[in-house]
Protein backbone atom coordinates (compact mmCIF):
# COMPACT_ATOMS: atom_id res chain seq x y z
CA UNK A 1 0.00 0.00 0.00
CA UNK A 2 2.92 2.30 0.27
CA UNK A 3 4.20 4.46 -2.93
CA UNK A 4 3.38 7.80 -4.20
CA UNK A 5 0.12 8.89 -2.78
CA UNK A 6 -2.29 10.95 -5.45
CA UNK A 7 -5.32 12.96 -3.59
CA UNK A 8 -7.09 14.51 -6.51
CA UNK A 9 -7.85 13.74 -9.81
CA UNK A 10 -10.24 14.56 -13.00
CA UNK A 11 -12.17 12.20 -15.07
CA UNK A 12 -14.65 12.65 -17.74
CA UNK A 13 -17.08 9.64 -17.82
CA UNK A 14 -19.66 8.20 -20.11
CA UNK A 15 -22.63 6.09 -20.07
CA UNK A 16 -22.81 3.72 -23.58
CA UNK A 17 -25.26 5.01 -26.57
CA UNK A 18 -28.74 2.68 -26.29
CA UNK A 19 -28.92 0.25 -29.17
CA UNK A 20 -31.08 1.40 -32.39
CA UNK A 21 -34.65 -0.83 -32.68
CA UNK A 22 -35.27 -2.38 -36.09
CA UNK A 23 -37.82 -1.59 -38.89
CA UNK A 24 -38.13 -5.18 -40.39
CA UNK A 25 -40.61 -7.63 -41.10
CA UNK A 26 -41.81 -11.44 -40.90
CA UNK A 27 -41.11 -13.11 -43.91
CA UNK A 28 -41.67 -16.75 -44.41
CA UNK A 29 -42.66 -19.35 -46.81
CA UNK A 30 -46.22 -19.28 -46.12
CA UNK A 31 -46.99 -16.01 -45.09
CA UNK A 32 -45.56 -13.66 -47.84
CA UNK A 33 -46.84 -10.12 -46.40
CA UNK A 34 -46.17 -10.79 -42.47
CA UNK A 35 -46.04 -7.70 -40.19
CA UNK A 36 -43.65 -5.80 -38.18
CA UNK A 37 -40.97 -7.96 -35.97
CA UNK A 38 -38.15 -5.22 -35.76
CA UNK A 39 -36.51 -5.69 -32.26
CA UNK A 40 -35.93 -3.05 -29.71
CA UNK A 41 -32.40 -1.91 -28.99
CA UNK A 42 -30.14 -3.01 -25.89
CA UNK A 43 -29.47 -0.26 -23.17
CA UNK A 44 -26.29 1.11 -23.07
CA UNK A 45 -23.87 0.33 -20.17
CA UNK A 46 -23.84 2.58 -16.66
CA UNK A 47 -20.87 3.88 -14.68
CA UNK A 48 -20.47 3.33 -11.75
CA UNK A 49 -17.49 4.62 -9.24
CA UNK A 50 -17.19 1.66 -6.68
CA UNK A 51 -15.47 2.06 -3.51
CA UNK A 52 -12.59 -0.80 -3.24
CA UNK A 53 -10.74 -1.60 -0.05
CA UNK A 54 -7.53 -2.29 -1.82
CA UNK A 55 -7.11 0.79 -3.57
CA UNK A 56 -5.37 3.64 -2.02
CA UNK A 57 -4.68 6.05 -4.45
CA UNK A 58 -6.05 8.33 -7.15
CA UNK A 59 -3.17 7.64 -9.04
CA UNK A 60 -4.23 5.50 -11.95
CA UNK A 61 -6.67 8.24 -12.49
CA UNK A 62 -3.85 10.95 -13.33
CA UNK A 63 -3.05 8.35 -16.00
CA UNK A 64 -6.13 7.44 -17.59
CA UNK A 65 -8.52 10.47 -17.34
CA UNK A 66 -11.41 9.13 -20.23
CA UNK A 67 -13.75 6.29 -19.18
CA UNK A 68 -16.79 4.93 -21.60
CA UNK A 69 -19.30 2.10 -21.11
CA UNK A 70 -20.26 -0.37 -24.08
CA UNK A 71 -23.14 0.80 -26.42
CA UNK A 72 -25.98 -1.27 -26.26
CA UNK A 73 -26.83 -3.95 -29.18
CA UNK A 74 -29.33 -3.27 -31.78
CA UNK A 75 -32.49 -4.64 -32.50
CA UNK A 76 -33.48 -7.33 -35.03
CA UNK A 77 -35.29 -9.41 -36.76
CA UNK A 78 -37.79 -11.76 -35.12
CA UNK A 79 -38.35 -9.11 -32.37
CA UNK A 80 -34.55 -9.78 -31.14
CA UNK A 81 -33.74 -7.50 -28.47
CA UNK A 82 -30.73 -6.11 -28.82
CA UNK A 83 -27.92 -7.48 -26.26
CA UNK A 84 -27.19 -4.30 -22.99
CA UNK A 85 -24.13 -2.90 -23.06
CA UNK A 86 -21.89 -3.97 -20.11
CA UNK A 87 -21.70 -1.72 -17.24
CA UNK A 88 -17.99 -0.17 -16.31
CA UNK A 89 -16.91 -0.08 -12.80
CA UNK A 90 -14.28 2.48 -11.73
CA UNK A 91 -12.31 1.74 -8.35
CA UNK A 92 -11.90 4.51 -6.26
CA UNK A 93 -10.20 4.28 -2.51
CA UNK A 94 -12.58 4.54 0.75
CA UNK A 95 -13.02 8.17 1.42
CA UNK A 96 -13.48 9.74 -2.21
CA UNK A 97 -15.16 12.74 -2.44
CA UNK A 98 -16.92 13.31 -6.05
CA UNK A 99 -18.36 16.01 -7.24
CA UNK A 100 -20.04 16.85 -10.63
CA UNK A 101 -21.35 19.85 -12.12
CA UNK A 102 -24.70 18.36 -13.33
CA UNK A 103 -27.72 21.32 -15.03
CA UNK A 104 -25.62 24.05 -13.54
CA UNK A 105 -25.78 23.02 -10.05
CA UNK A 106 -22.60 21.37 -8.52
CA UNK A 107 -23.16 18.37 -6.37
CA UNK A 108 -20.88 16.35 -4.07
CA UNK A 109 -21.19 12.17 -2.64
CA UNK A 110 -18.86 10.71 -0.52
CA UNK A 111 -17.66 7.23 -1.09
CA UNK A 112 -16.43 6.36 2.85
CA UNK A 113 -17.38 2.85 3.07
CA UNK A 114 -15.99 -0.16 0.93
CA UNK A 115 -18.17 -1.54 -1.75
CA UNK A 116 -20.13 1.80 -1.82
CA UNK A 117 -21.12 2.41 -5.84
CA UNK A 118 -22.35 5.64 -6.89
CA UNK A 119 -23.93 5.93 -10.46
CA UNK A 120 -22.49 8.75 -12.23
CA UNK A 121 -23.96 8.81 -15.44
CA UNK A 122 -27.07 6.09 -17.21
CA UNK A 123 -26.95 4.25 -20.34
CA UNK A 124 -28.70 6.01 -23.00
CA UNK A 125 -32.40 3.45 -23.57
CA UNK A 126 -32.50 1.37 -25.92
CA UNK A 127 -34.36 2.37 -29.33
CA UNK A 128 -38.17 0.80 -29.93
CA UNK A 129 -38.30 -1.67 -33.16
CA UNK A 130 -41.30 -0.95 -35.82
CA UNK A 131 -43.74 -3.24 -33.40
CA UNK A 132 -44.55 -0.80 -31.45
CA UNK A 133 -45.69 1.50 -33.84
CA UNK A 134 -48.30 -0.38 -35.20
CA UNK A 135 -51.61 1.11 -35.51
CA UNK A 136 -55.43 0.00 -36.89
CA UNK A 137 -54.58 2.71 -39.58
CA UNK A 138 -50.95 1.66 -39.89
CA UNK A 139 -50.02 -1.88 -40.32
CA UNK A 140 -46.57 -1.88 -41.94
CA UNK A 141 -44.70 0.89 -40.04
CA UNK A 142 -41.34 1.83 -41.28
CA UNK A 143 -40.30 3.74 -38.38
CA UNK A 144 -37.55 2.37 -35.55
CA UNK A 145 -36.23 4.91 -32.95
CA UNK A 146 -32.30 5.60 -32.75
CA UNK A 147 -30.69 4.42 -28.92
CA UNK A 148 -30.53 7.04 -26.91
CA UNK A 149 -27.12 8.50 -27.10
CA UNK A 150 -24.93 8.06 -23.32
CA UNK A 151 -24.22 10.79 -20.87
CA UNK A 152 -21.12 12.59 -20.17
CA UNK A 153 -20.22 14.19 -17.08
CA UNK A 154 -16.84 15.03 -15.82
CA UNK A 155 -16.03 14.25 -12.33
CA UNK A 156 -13.60 15.62 -9.60
CA UNK A 157 -12.33 13.77 -6.84
CA UNK A 158 -10.73 14.04 -3.77
CA UNK A 159 -9.42 11.75 -1.57
CA UNK A 160 -9.82 12.10 2.21
CA UNK A 161 -7.64 9.32 3.51
CA UNK A 162 -8.82 6.22 5.47
CA UNK A 163 -5.92 5.61 7.67
CA UNK A 164 -5.56 4.19 10.99
CA UNK A 165 -3.25 6.74 12.29
CA UNK A 166 -2.11 10.17 11.12
CA UNK A 167 1.35 11.81 11.53
CA UNK A 168 0.66 15.75 12.89
CA UNK A 169 3.63 17.67 13.61
CA UNK A 170 5.06 21.11 12.60
CA UNK A 171 7.01 20.69 9.58
CA UNK A 172 10.51 19.12 9.64
CA UNK A 173 9.43 17.78 13.25
CA UNK A 174 10.30 14.29 11.60
CA UNK A 175 7.32 12.72 10.60
CA UNK A 176 8.58 11.76 6.89
CA UNK A 177 11.79 9.78 9.01
CA UNK A 178 9.46 7.80 11.18
CA UNK A 179 7.20 6.48 8.27
CA UNK A 180 10.34 5.50 6.40
CA UNK A 181 11.59 3.55 9.54
CA UNK A 182 8.43 2.33 10.62
CA UNK A 183 6.71 0.93 7.43
CA UNK A 184 7.83 0.03 3.80
CA UNK A 185 6.79 3.88 2.56
CA UNK A 186 9.96 5.65 0.81
CA UNK A 187 8.40 9.05 1.46
CA UNK A 188 10.83 12.17 -0.13
CA UNK A 189 12.90 13.47 3.24
CA UNK A 190 14.87 16.54 3.42
CA UNK A 191 15.80 19.26 5.98
CA UNK A 192 13.32 21.75 5.16
CA UNK A 193 10.03 22.47 5.60
CA UNK A 194 6.97 21.43 3.29
CA UNK A 195 8.82 18.47 2.25
CA UNK A 196 6.11 16.12 2.22
CA UNK A 197 3.65 17.71 -0.28
CA UNK A 198 1.29 15.00 -0.29
CA UNK A 199 -0.03 12.18 1.69
CA UNK A 200 1.98 8.89 2.05
CA UNK A 201 0.54 5.84 3.43
CA UNK A 202 2.43 3.48 5.29
CA UNK A 203 1.41 -0.33 6.50
CA UNK A 204 3.04 -0.88 9.90
CA UNK A 205 3.54 -4.46 11.15
CA UNK A 206 3.32 -5.11 14.73
CA UNK A 207 3.45 -8.77 15.54
CA UNK A 208 0.22 -10.23 14.06
CA UNK A 209 -1.42 -6.56 13.83
CA UNK A 210 -1.35 -4.19 11.06
CA UNK A 211 -2.48 -0.90 10.66
CA UNK A 212 -2.03 2.07 8.04
CA UNK A 213 0.15 5.18 8.88
CA UNK A 214 -1.10 8.35 7.05
CA UNK A 215 2.34 11.20 6.46
CA UNK A 216 0.41 13.92 5.81
CA UNK A 217 1.65 17.72 4.87
CA UNK A 218 2.82 19.49 8.23
CA UNK A 219 1.25 22.16 9.57
CA UNK A 220 1.79 25.68 10.81
CA UNK A 221 0.68 28.67 12.69
CA UNK A 222 -3.05 29.62 11.08
CA UNK A 223 -3.28 26.57 8.90
CA UNK A 224 -6.94 26.10 9.90
CA UNK A 225 -7.48 29.56 7.81
CA UNK A 226 -5.78 27.79 4.73
CA UNK A 227 -2.18 29.32 5.15
CA UNK A 228 0.21 27.21 3.44
CA UNK A 229 -0.69 23.61 3.27
CA UNK A 230 -3.77 23.76 6.26
CA UNK A 231 -6.55 22.54 4.13
CA UNK A 232 -4.62 20.08 2.17
CA UNK A 233 -3.29 18.55 5.70
CA UNK A 234 -6.30 18.43 7.73
CA UNK A 235 -9.25 17.10 5.86
CA UNK A 236 -7.06 14.32 5.16
CA UNK A 237 -6.77 13.43 9.13
CA UNK A 238 -10.65 13.58 9.61
CA UNK A 239 -11.06 9.91 9.25
CA UNK A 240 -7.98 8.38 11.26
CA UNK A 241 -8.92 6.97 14.92
CA UNK A 242 -5.48 7.86 16.12
CA UNK A 243 -2.82 10.72 16.18
CA UNK A 244 1.13 10.12 16.43
CA UNK A 245 1.97 14.18 16.93
CA UNK A 246 5.27 14.53 15.95
CA UNK A 247 7.40 16.85 18.27
CA UNK A 248 10.72 17.83 17.09
CA UNK A 249 12.05 17.83 20.97
CA UNK A 250 15.72 19.43 20.16
CA UNK A 251 14.01 22.82 18.58
CA UNK A 252 16.60 22.74 15.82
CA UNK A 253 14.23 25.16 14.23
CA UNK A 254 14.40 27.75 17.06
CA UNK A 255 10.46 27.05 18.35
CA UNK A 256 9.63 25.59 21.75
CA UNK A 257 8.79 22.18 21.49
CA UNK A 258 5.80 23.03 24.37
CA UNK A 259 4.76 25.69 22.33
CA UNK A 260 4.58 23.16 18.92
CA UNK A 261 2.56 20.74 20.60
CA UNK A 262 -0.24 23.39 22.07
CA UNK A 263 0.12 25.42 18.81
CA UNK A 264 -0.60 22.24 16.53
CA UNK A 265 -3.57 21.43 18.57
CA UNK A 266 -4.86 24.38 18.49
CA UNK A 267 -5.47 24.38 14.72
CA UNK A 268 -6.90 21.27 15.21
CA UNK A 269 -9.70 22.32 17.13
CA UNK A 270 -9.95 25.64 14.68
CA UNK A 271 -10.22 23.41 12.12
CA UNK A 272 -13.09 21.37 13.61
CA UNK A 273 -13.39 20.67 17.53
CA UNK A 274 -13.44 16.81 17.02
CA UNK A 275 -9.96 16.86 15.93
CA UNK A 276 -8.22 17.98 19.29
CA UNK A 277 -10.42 15.49 21.29
CA UNK A 278 -8.64 12.63 18.77
CA UNK A 279 -6.73 10.18 20.84
CA UNK A 280 -2.90 11.45 20.59
CA UNK A 281 0.33 10.04 21.55
CA UNK A 282 3.08 12.06 21.58
CA UNK A 283 6.67 11.37 19.80
CA UNK A 284 9.40 13.55 21.05
CA UNK A 285 11.65 12.79 17.94
CA UNK A 286 15.71 13.68 17.48
CA UNK A 287 16.56 12.21 20.91
CA UNK A 288 20.09 11.72 19.53
CA UNK A 289 20.57 15.27 19.64
CA UNK A 290 22.37 17.07 22.41
CA UNK A 291 19.14 19.57 22.74
CA UNK A 292 16.99 17.11 23.03
CA UNK A 293 18.28 15.63 25.84
CA UNK A 294 17.85 18.69 28.11
CA UNK A 295 14.59 19.37 27.07
CA UNK A 296 13.43 15.69 27.76
CA UNK A 297 12.08 16.06 31.45
CA UNK A 298 10.66 19.18 31.03
CA UNK A 299 8.82 17.95 28.08
CA UNK A 300 7.89 15.03 30.07
CA UNK A 301 6.50 17.22 32.97
CA UNK A 302 4.92 19.76 30.71
CA UNK A 303 3.26 18.19 28.42
CA UNK A 304 -0.24 17.29 29.50
CA UNK A 305 -0.56 13.87 28.37
CA UNK A 306 0.18 10.55 30.66
CA UNK A 307 3.85 9.32 30.73
CA UNK A 308 2.70 5.39 29.13
CA UNK A 309 1.76 8.22 25.85
CA UNK A 310 4.77 9.93 25.64
CA UNK A 311 7.58 8.20 23.67
CA UNK A 312 11.08 9.75 23.36
CA UNK A 313 12.44 7.94 19.84
CA UNK A 314 15.35 9.20 16.91
CA UNK A 315 13.65 7.82 14.55
CA UNK A 316 17.09 8.75 12.20
CA UNK A 317 18.64 5.93 14.57
CA UNK A 318 15.41 3.76 15.38
CA UNK A 319 15.74 4.17 19.45
CA UNK A 320 12.81 3.86 21.09
CA UNK A 321 10.80 3.01 17.77
CA UNK A 322 9.84 -0.52 19.22
CA UNK A 323 7.74 0.55 22.53
CA UNK A 324 6.14 3.22 20.47
CA UNK A 325 4.55 0.68 17.67
CA UNK A 326 3.31 -1.99 20.46
CA UNK A 327 1.84 1.16 22.24
CA UNK A 328 -0.07 2.37 19.03
CA UNK A 329 -1.23 -1.41 18.39
CA UNK A 330 -2.34 -1.26 22.12
CA UNK A 331 -4.18 1.48 21.78
CA UNK A 332 -6.06 1.03 18.25
CA UNK A 333 -7.45 -2.03 19.44
CA UNK A 334 -9.66 -0.30 22.03
CA UNK A 335 -10.23 2.34 19.76
CA UNK A 336 -13.37 1.84 17.03
CA UNK A 337 -12.89 1.13 13.58
CA UNK A 338 -14.66 4.29 11.64
CA UNK A 339 -15.65 4.23 8.12
CA UNK A 340 -14.76 0.74 7.42
CA UNK A 341 -17.59 -1.33 7.58
CA UNK A 342 -17.96 -2.78 3.94
CA UNK A 343 -21.71 -2.27 2.57
CA UNK A 344 -23.62 -5.22 1.31
CA UNK A 345 -23.70 -5.97 -2.45
CA UNK A 346 -27.00 -5.92 -2.16
CA UNK A 347 -27.38 -2.58 -1.47
CA UNK A 348 -28.88 -0.23 -4.21
CA UNK A 349 -26.42 2.23 -5.58
CA UNK A 350 -25.99 6.10 -4.64
CA UNK A 351 -27.57 8.29 -7.14
CA UNK A 352 -27.19 12.00 -7.90
CA UNK A 353 -29.17 14.25 -5.48
CA UNK A 354 -31.09 15.53 -8.89
CA UNK A 355 -34.63 17.04 -8.14
CA UNK A 356 -37.09 15.28 -10.25
CA UNK A 357 -38.72 17.43 -13.10
CA UNK A 358 -42.13 16.31 -14.94
CA UNK A 359 -40.36 15.07 -18.38
CA UNK A 360 -43.21 16.79 -20.13
CA UNK A 361 -43.06 19.93 -19.55
CA UNK A 362 -41.06 21.95 -21.88
CA UNK A 363 -40.12 25.76 -22.41
CA UNK A 364 -39.66 27.65 -25.39
CA UNK A 365 -36.92 30.60 -26.00
CA UNK A 366 -35.64 32.63 -28.40
CA UNK A 367 -32.38 31.78 -30.20
CA UNK A 368 -30.67 34.08 -32.84
CA UNK A 369 -33.34 34.21 -35.50
CA UNK A 370 -35.29 31.32 -34.53
CA UNK A 371 -36.40 29.08 -31.34
CA UNK A 372 -35.28 26.76 -28.73
CA UNK A 373 -37.51 23.87 -27.16
CA UNK A 374 -35.99 22.72 -24.45
CA UNK A 375 -37.63 19.82 -22.34
CA UNK A 376 -36.63 16.28 -21.03
CA UNK A 377 -39.39 14.06 -23.45
CA UNK A 378 -39.31 16.01 -25.96
CA UNK A 379 -35.72 16.30 -25.90
CA UNK A 380 -34.83 12.74 -25.86
CA UNK A 381 -37.30 11.70 -28.40
CA UNK A 382 -35.39 13.94 -31.45
CA UNK A 383 -32.35 11.99 -30.06
CA UNK A 384 -33.94 9.00 -30.59
CA UNK A 385 -35.62 9.54 -34.14
CA UNK A 386 -34.36 8.17 -37.23
CA UNK A 387 -35.04 11.28 -39.68
CA UNK A 388 -33.80 9.64 -43.00
CA UNK A 389 -37.17 7.49 -42.11
CA UNK A 390 -40.02 9.63 -43.40
CA UNK A 391 -42.37 8.28 -40.86
CA UNK A 392 -40.26 9.71 -38.01
CA UNK A 393 -41.20 12.63 -39.15
CA UNK A 394 -44.72 12.39 -39.10
CA UNK A 395 -44.65 10.82 -35.41
CA UNK A 396 -42.27 14.28 -34.48
CA UNK A 397 -44.94 16.36 -36.00
CA UNK A 398 -48.49 14.30 -34.20
CA UNK A 399 -46.08 14.73 -30.35
CA UNK A 400 -45.56 17.99 -30.96
CA UNK A 401 -49.27 18.99 -31.48
CA UNK A 402 -50.34 16.39 -28.84
CA UNK A 403 -47.79 17.93 -26.46
CA UNK A 404 -49.14 21.39 -26.98
CA UNK A 405 -45.37 22.28 -28.00
CA UNK A 406 -46.64 23.23 -31.55
CA UNK A 407 -49.40 25.41 -29.84
CA UNK A 408 -47.52 27.24 -27.95
CA UNK A 409 -44.74 28.24 -30.76
CA UNK A 410 -47.95 29.76 -32.20
CA UNK A 411 -48.38 31.74 -29.05
CA UNK A 412 -44.95 32.80 -28.87
CA UNK A 413 -45.05 33.91 -32.65
CA UNK A 414 -43.44 31.46 -34.43
CA UNK A 415 -42.97 32.13 -38.50
CA UNK A 416 -43.00 30.45 -41.72
CA UNK A 417 -39.53 29.23 -42.64
CA UNK A 418 -38.27 29.70 -38.81
CA UNK A 419 -35.38 27.22 -36.89
CA UNK A 420 -37.04 25.58 -34.22
CA UNK A 421 -34.36 23.89 -32.69
CA UNK A 422 -34.19 20.60 -30.37
CA UNK A 423 -31.88 18.84 -28.84
CA UNK A 424 -29.10 18.93 -31.43
CA UNK A 425 -32.01 18.85 -34.72
CA UNK A 426 -33.05 22.28 -36.49
CA UNK A 427 -37.31 21.73 -38.08
CA UNK A 428 -37.82 24.23 -40.40
CA UNK A 429 -41.40 25.50 -38.94
CA UNK A 430 -43.93 25.60 -41.74
CA UNK A 431 -47.58 26.91 -41.45
CA UNK A 432 -48.51 23.58 -42.30
CA UNK A 433 -47.19 21.80 -39.61
CA UNK A 434 -44.70 20.27 -42.61
CA UNK A 435 -41.25 19.89 -41.05
CA UNK A 436 -37.88 19.53 -43.12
Amino acid sequence: MSGEMVDQATIVVRSGTGGNGSATFRREKYIPHGGPDGGDGGRGGHVYLVADAEVNTLLPLRYETRFAAEDGGHGSKNRKHGRNGSDLNIAVPPGTIVRAEIHGETYTMDLECPGQRLLVVRGGRGGLGNVHFTTPSRQAPRIAELGEPGEELTLELELKLIADVGLVGFPNAGKSTLLSVISAARPKIASYPFTTLQPNLGVVDVGFERFVVADIPGLIENAHQGVGLGFDFLRHIERTRLLLHVIDAAGVDGRDPVQDFHQINHELRSYHPELAERPQIVVLNKLDLPLAQENLDRLMRDLPLPRSDIFPVAAATHQGIAPLLTRVAQRLRDLPVAFRDPVSPDTPPLTWPVPEVDPNLFAIEREGDGWRVRGIKIERLIRMTNFDQPESLDRVQRVLAASGISQALVDAGVQEGDAVSIAQSSLVWSDTSTYG
